[in-house]
């Protein structure tokens, strides 16, 4: 075997040598020395350049939020309230007045809006990816909010002052992006003006719930939610309260802590989290879906739950946000006070606030609620419907906000967010935010007044700050990112979220978005309610060293490292062991820091130096010398080009279709002088600078061989000027490689490996097998060309061949055979002798009428090969196999397990009956299958081996010829499977027992009036009694959901030497042996052929496991089956969140809290009235409900108008 590895080598090396060009190309960069310069990456200097760009920019958006927040304190203090105000009296451009008016059942076309909407005009532009109106702002509110209540009303006479001071930022500094005031009022007014972009069904957008807002609103909080689940809360009060703490959750953000905890007789924690846990998208997710599972039982116990959130606040073991601490407690009533319980934890500091919500419809005394939240610095509210949900589990905000008020200009501190996405369409965006407080006062000597008016907000996209860094100087593997202070990347290559909308699935393009089929699908935008943190220990292979540096940059520092570390493929397919410089510094007046990732190849890089060709040549850049092998009139003779898809020149229009990018380039180049302003000089002339040194390469090399010969379908040399030449031109028609090189997997990867990297078509498991009666299904080999100039080494491109897959099969078969030389014919065992087996005898029998295809010398180091190999094989031509003849290998697997009479287990391999045919492949170093003996495996070329023989790669595995990697991607989207048309069950209904019934006691109390409040229910909605009906279209649970895909990869293992083993299968043995390829990234296998159905046992798994994370219902009202995308076993959240966030990783909350201050008035802390209904309201009640007439439901209208109650 190892004389047929060493065969396979040489003609890997030597057809790489002829066709690949490395060697020639080397030479081609030394004779033109005089048209490029080498320059150098310094690394400390690049990073502290491209921080202070970035901070530059986010300082120009600071100066104009200040000027904003100023302006906006000002109109406020000289505002004059109005409490006769009317619509008709404000004029404003409403952003979605035209939604509602094309939608017949919209509020406004209800009732006939009253209120002077603008109709405006709107142009294009593509820095806002929208149409606008700059002489406008727009105003966006709330569905539930009453558009023509008092407040509100006031709110939108005041804020119109702010159109000017927005208009008057954007003369200063024309790179403004979104500038928008959110008010708590939740009114929100932005400039410049564009249209709302409603969903299709309800617009649940509220400003007071976006990150940025809550994030300036106030400082970190640490939260304990206690819900009272005693027997009086059933029905719809406990389905109020399940929303509740849904809605309130939603009001938390990454730097605040959070714990929920359900009470009765004792409190216990409704999720496996024991203490206050970071409020991520996924710790929340997980709170979401253990709080549907709360039951109602037994008697209320408020000592329990208050004594339980106490024990958590004050736990100091945890990482927790160590700022505003407070508990929020749901309950439909009681009488006890537990005075005792806050004398013994908060008196007298009351350090921990306390918000009481009184939830439904019930005839409990509301006076101690109020009592405990006006004691301990709170607020009572009160959540008697479904529509006061939302308004009254946000308020909250306006009491913690009242310290930073109070605080005064020592609180006006910009704050930057995490990244999330755009609600109007920027795509990914951070925000830097400024609290607007009311300077009002009531009169001389009066106390100030301690309410936050809202938070100024002025966005910043990635892509903005993405182009203050180096891009093609790196390299393709070097890379920008930077962190904030809970180590979630703002930039990073592989931040990268995928969201795709309901019904756009396509197949065929990739995006991390997969249907229940595991389809691709096109990438569409993320879902705009959560906030995008992804972690760098995430968007890279964690390790001991990346840890090290994330947490320097997290406390500030700066540093530099060299590490040895994993990265994954660009395609997600492989692992590579390589080499990076990590370089970081802190981005001042910020909290992010900025980091560069450097190979040790890209210290150096090519610059064109075109002067020469410029000077000679004044007319447009398609004069010069080396611009005509661009020109498609030039790809027959010397070999189509691809060009990257760069931003070469600003008015050079974009396209996904390279020919058409090509064309649009060129018509470009006939206009634009080389020494234009409005190109990027540096891209353009790499670009021609490559095409000439490809070209030379087609000259020197390719144009005179005869690729045919030695079966390939093509050859290519790819560059980091963005050159991508394929030779023949008809091979470009099948060219299914990213044109942008720094894009491409093969070229990265050749990058970081030695030697010859094989690439073999990529297949999906579901999709059909390849076609082989075509030509063109081919394998790459590729490989760097490193050149060294003057002591200075870099790899400024790639060469390599494509395969043809059935001829190289072919030619596989003879290399691993014991012919040596062409007269020598292959020899034929029947099933009685026996004979020394190879990878070819007996494989298949040829057939009388299919010729034989020629034969041509190898390509060895030899200069008079003996060996000759099939060339290409006619098509299409007929193969037959051979049947096995049945029979076991007990007694030869016994010989070769005891290694009995001095034979060698190799031996009596090779010198099995020659019935039973070998196993001959070459797999890779992911594991997937790049060439087989085997004419029935050709088409599973590109396949996991393990979907190709699962005992086999299990035996290579488990002896550490390869390695497993598991990671978690979490910024995928996956579509839920839809649920059945009815849920499982009818609503769960409160059912009273005889005793109940005879008992005066129970007629007056809550649970007779929750067991009204169901019959009131059920007959003014029918529905309420029957079971779910199938979700609409638009609903949490039709959407698609935020879900995490377990990646599994494997790579090569310790062993590089040659290895043979016995895979043992109970009454059936299999031998098999294993040898890397030198120089490749391919393992040689040689095995017997399976016989015992036992061995298919084990399976390795590569492919992506889906683990949805579904948004949990408002109120489900049966138990579900949870949404499953496959049918493997995965947690609902990848790796089990319970266990993670017992090692919560390294973080800082902001620099900054305020929580307290001595001047605070506590007085308003929310007031409610009771209603103990009498007996005769309950029995006029069931008379009512016996005559079957249900009471007539409120207007909506007038909902909303007590949702916007006055709040000054």
């Amino acid at each position: 075997m190892q004389h047929w590895a060493r065969r396979l080598e040489q003609e890997i090396d030597g057809v790489m040598r002829i066709f690949g060009g490395v060697q020639q190309l080397r030479e081609i960069y030394k004779d033109n020395r005089n048209l490029f310069e080498v320059q150098e990456n310094e690394p400390q200097k690049l990073v502290e350049k491209v921080a202070g760009d970035i901070e530059s920019l986010l300082d120009r958006k600071v100066q104009a939020l200040k000027r904003l927040a100023d302006a906006a304190e000002t109109f406020q203090k000289a505002h004059r309230w109005q409490d006769n105000i009317k619509e008709e009296d404000i004029m404003y451009y409403d952003a979605k007045a035209d939604a509602e008016l094309d939608d017949p059942e919209s509020e406004d076309v209800e009732r006939g809006s009253k209120s002077s909407t603008l109709r405006l005009d709107f142009i294009e532009d593509p820095n806002f990816k929208n149409k606008v109106n700059y002489s406008y702002t727009a105003v966006q509110i709330p569905t539930d909010i009453y558009k023509g209540s008092t407040v509100i009303l006031n709110e939108l006479n005041w804020t119109e002052a702010l159109e000017n001071v927005f208009i008057e930022n954007r003369r200063q500094d024309p790179t403004l992006l979104w500038q928008v005031f959110g008010s708590a009022t939740g009114v929100t007014r932005y400039y410049p003006a564009t249209s709302w972009r409603a969903p299709k069904k309800i617009d649940l957008y509220d400003v007071r719930r976006r990150p940025w807002y809550i994030q300036g609103a106030s400082s970190p909080k640490d939260m304990v939610i206690i819900v009272d689940v005693s027997g009086s809360v059933s029905g719809l009060t406990l389905k109020l309260m399940k929303t509740s703490v849904c809605e309130m959750l939603d009001t938390l953000s990454d730097d605040d802590f959070v714990n929920v905890a359900s009470f009765n007789e004792k409190a216990q924690p409704v999720s496996c989290f024991t203490h206050l846990v970071q409020a991520n998208v996924r710790n929340k997710k997980v709170f979401k879906e253990a709080v549907q599972g709360m039951v109602a039982k037994g008697t209320t116990g408020y000592k329990a739950g208050f004594e339980y959130a106490f024990d958590q606040l004050q736990n100091s073991n945890i990482t927790r946000a160590n700022c505003n601490k407070m508990i929020m407690m749901f309950t439909d009533g009681g009488e006890d006070r537990v005075q005792d319980v806050f004398e013994k934890y908060n008196w007298p500091n009351r350090t921990v606030r306390v918000f009481t919500f009184s939830v439904g419809q019930h005839n409990y005394d509301v006076t101690p609620l109020q009592w405990m939240a006006c004691t301990n610095k709170g607020y009572y509210f009160e959540i008697p419907s479904i529509g006061a949900i939302r308004i009254n589990t946000q308020e909250y905000l306006d009491v913690l906000g009242r310290p930073m008020v109070l605080a005064g200009k020592e609180a006006k501190q910009v704050q930057w967010t995490n990244v999330y996405e755009d609600a109007l369409g920027l795509g990914l965006v951070v925000t830097g935010t400024l609290p607007v407080f009311n300077l009002t006062q009531d009169g001389p000597g009066e106390k100030k007044n301690q309410l936050i008016l809202g938070v100024m907000g002025i966005d910043v996209a990635l892509n903005d700050i993405k182009r203050l860094t180096p891009n093609y100087t790196l390299g393709a593997n070097g890379y920008v990112f930077a962190i904030d202070l809970n180590g979630y990347v703002l930039l990073h290559p592989n931040l990268k979220p995928q969201v795709s909308q309901k019904g756009d699935w396509r197949v065929g393009e990739p995006c991390k978005v997969r249907t229940p089929d595991v389809l691709p699908c096109l990438p569409q935008t993320t879902n705009f309610r959560e906030p995008v943190t992804l972690d760098f220990l995430d968007a890279e292979l964690e390790d001991e060293n990346k840890e090290e540096i994330r947490r320097s940059m997290i406390d500030g520092s700066k540093g530099h490292r060299q590490i040895r570390t994993l990265v994954k493929s660009l395609d997600e397919r492989y692992i590579d062991e390589v080499t990076r410089n990590y370089t970081w510094v802190p981005i001042r007046s910020t909290n992010y820091s900025l980091g560069l990732v450097l190979p040790p190849y890209s210290t150096f890089y090519l610059q064109a130096n075109l002067s020469d060709q410029i000077l000679q040549v004044k007319l447009p850049i398609s004069k010069l010398k080396d611009f005509e092998f661009l020109l498609p009139s030039s790809f027959e003779s010397e070999g189509h080009v691809f060009i990257a898809p760069r931003e070469y020149c600003k008015d050079l229009n974009a396209s996904d279709n390279n020919t058409e990018f090509l064309k649009n380039f060129i018509e470009l180049m006939e206009k634009v002088t080389p020494d234009s302003k409005q190109c990027n000089n540096f891209l353009l002339h790499n670009l021609i600078l490559d095409t000439g040194i490809t070209q030379q390469l087609v000259e020197r090399v390719w144009r005179d061989q005869d690729l045919n010969t030695y079966s390939l379908l093509a050859v290519f040399a790819a560059t980091d000027g963005g050159i991508t030449r394929v030779f023949p031109n008809k091979a470009a028609e099948d060219w299914t490689e990213n044109p942008e090189p720094f894009n491409a997997s093969f070229y990265r990867r050749s990058l970081d490996n030695h030697g010859y990297i094989f690439k073999p078509p990529h297949q999906d498991t579901l999709l059909r097998p390849l076609e082989l009666e075509n030509d063109t299904v081919g394998v790459l080999v590729s490989t760097a060309v490193e050149l060294s100039l003057s002591g200075r080494t870099l790899r400024p491109a790639v060469v390599g061949v494509k395969l043809d897959l059935e001829a190289w099969a072919e030619k596989f078969k003879v290399l691993a055979s014991n012919r040596t030389h062409q007269d020598q014919p292959q020899k034929q065992c029947g099933p009685s002798s026996h004979c020394e087996m190879d990878c070819e005898v007996n494989n298949e029998v040829r057939m009388p009428w299919a010729p034989a295809p020629p034969l041509v010398p190898a390509v060895t180091s030899s200069p008079s090969p003996s060996l000759w190999v099939p060339a290409a094989p006619p098509r299409p031509h007929s193969l037959t196999r051979m049947g096995d003849a049945p029979h076991t290998l007990n007694h030869w697997c016994a010989r070769a397990g005891s290694g009995g009479s001095g034979t060698s287990p190799l031996s009596i391999f090779l010198s099995l009956p020659t019935s039973q045919d070998l196993l001959c492949v070459l797999i890779d170093d992911g594991g997937f299958l790049v060439l087989s003996n085997q004419n029935h495996q050709w088409d599973q070329v590109g396949r996991f081996f393990s979907e190709v023989d699962a005992n086999l790669m299990l035996a290579l595995y488990n002896n550490s010829f390869y390695t497993r990697k598991e990671s978690y991607d979490y910024q995928a989207a996956c579509a839920p499977q839809p649920p059945g048309n009815l849920g499982a069950a009818p609503r769960g209904v409160f059912v009273p027992t005889v005793a109940d019934f005879l008992n005066l006691a129970w007629w007056t109390s809550a649970a007779a009036w929750s067991l009204f409040q169901q019959l009131l229910y059920g007959l003014v909605c029918h529905s309420w009694f029957q079971a779910d009906p199938a979700e609409a279209e638009g609903s949490p649970e039709a959407r698609e959901s935020s879900c995490v895909m377990k990646q599994t990869q494997y790579y090569f293992g310790s062993v590089n030497a040659s290895y043979n083993a016995i895979i043992d299968c109970g009454n059936c043995s299999r031998l098999f042996h294993a040898q890397r390829l030198s120089n490749t990234n391919l393992l040689f296998v040689v095995a017997e052929k399976p016989l015992c159905s036992q061995c298919e046992a084990g399976r390795l798994l590569q492919k992506e496991t889906h683990c949805i994370l579904p948004p949990p219902p408002p109120a489900p009202r049966a138990p579900r089956a949870a949404a499953s995308l496959t049918p493997h076993s995965c947690p609902a959240d990848g790796p089990e969140q319970c266990e993670l966030v017992q090692r919560p990783r390294y973080r800082r909350g902001p620099h900054i809290c305020f929580d307290y201050n001595a001047t605070e008035d506590t007085s308003d802390c929310g007031r409610g009235a009771s209603f103990p209904p009498s007996l005769g309201v309950l029995v006029s009640l069931q008379l009512l409900l016996l005559l079957g007439l249900p009471p007539r439901p409120q207007p909506q209208v007038r909902a909303r108008a007590r949702a916007a109650s006055p709040r000054l």
